[in-house]
């Protein structure tokens, strides 16, 4: 039940924060934070950093996101360890924020922009943060598993 809750609060916290920014700030303009934190609101039609923007329907985003969902949900299930599957659970949690943005959007709403002079991070949110920690977890419990195979 802990899990579902956690699931709920995750999306709902990325979900509407996408939804203050798209209220709040102009498409494509910039909010400085500090020297090195911007808030912006940009419309995502690719993948990650923008991949394939405008070159694949939104839909097959969203089939083909749908897919991977179900297939870290089976190996969410298959976890051998609490620390796997909460690992999974994040990433489930990023990725379906993601995808409900995209159907009701065709496209996915970014906002936070590190940069610093001349060096800057594409625009993200939550959920891309959610997926990365999830994908970090993973990579530490298998660095730890590697290192401890008796456990």
């Amino acid at each position: 039940m802990i899990k579902f809750f956690i699931f709920f609060v995750l999306v709902a916290f990325d979900l509407l924060s996408k939804k203050i920014v798209f209220d709040s700030i102009d498409l494509h303009t910039f909010i400085s934070l500090t020297f090195f934190l911007d808030l912006t609101h940009i419309h995502n039609f690719g993948i990650s950093f923008g991949l394939f923007s405008g070159l694949i329907s939104p839909w097959l985003f969203i089939i083909i996101g749908l897919l991977v969902v179900g297939f870290i949900f089976y190996l969410m299930k298959s976890a051998s360890d609490m620390f796997e599957e909460w690992s999974f659970l994040i990433i489930i949690s990023g990725a379906l924020s993601n995808i409900i943005d995209r159907i009701f959007n065709g496209y996915v709403i970014d906002f936070i922009y590190f940069h610093y002079k001349y060096f800057f991070w594409p625009t993200f949110n939550f959920a891309d943060i959610y997926i990365t920690i999830g994908i970090i977890m993973i990579v530490i419990n298998i660095l730890r598993k590697i290192n401890n195979p008796i456990s």
